[in-house]
């Protein structure tokens, strides 16, 4: 079974739990802390990953570290099923389809903006609400800069990309020129 396979399907049941409970978006902020303290510690995600190391071991590391950071319970219950299932390495798959899973169920949309300069906050606010308006959901959007836009934007929706940068509209016109 692929990876992103399991992320849906332990991402889909997770966020059944916490829309329930009304811990969607707190679950979600304790997941991604632990996601970080995982790729800060390479040491501890080679444990993790480790078949020789028994799982009794890894459930004491885990508990530890659940001590500390001091998760609500529903989070602390998931990361220890994921360890009992050996899924907890897979944790940035599965943060990223639970992610994608609370968007679609709140009825919002990713989109990824690119610019060759930062984005004014009035520019900002024009682009989300024209986002909102073409799309029909609401939008959360992730600015970006690349330099090499030269200018104009760059949009991702999904798998939708809408190019209107200076670089796009220059290759177009070298490609018409070249025949």
């Amino acid at each position: 079974m692929s990876v992103q396979t399991v992320a849906r399907r332990y991402a889909s049941a997770l966020a059944d739990v916490a829309s329930e409970r009304g811990e969607a978006s707190e679950i979600q902020e304790e997941l991604i802390a632990f996601e970080k303290i995982f790729q800060a510690n390479p040491m501890l995600e080679d444990v993790l990953r480790n078949p020789t190391i028994a799982l009794e071991q890894k459930r004491a590391v885990l508990t530890k570290i659940i001590e500390r950071v001091r998760p609500r319970p529903t989070t602390a219950n998931f990361l220890k099923v994921l360890l009992q299932n050996q899924r907890l390495t897979e944790l940035s798959f599965i943060n990223q389809k639970f992610a994608e899973l609370l968007d679609v169920r709140a009825g919002m949309v990713a989109a990824t903006v690119t610019t060759a300069r930062s984005v004014p906050e009035n520019a900002q606010q024009k682009l989300h609400a024209k986002l909102m308006t073409v799309t029909g959901k609401k939008v959360r959007i992730d600015f970006k800069t690349d330099p090499e836009l030269i200018g104009g934007l760059l949009t991702r929706i999904g798998s939708t990309v809408y190019d209107g940068s200076v670089r796009n509209h220059l290759q177009m016109i070298k490609v018409k020129m070249a025949g």
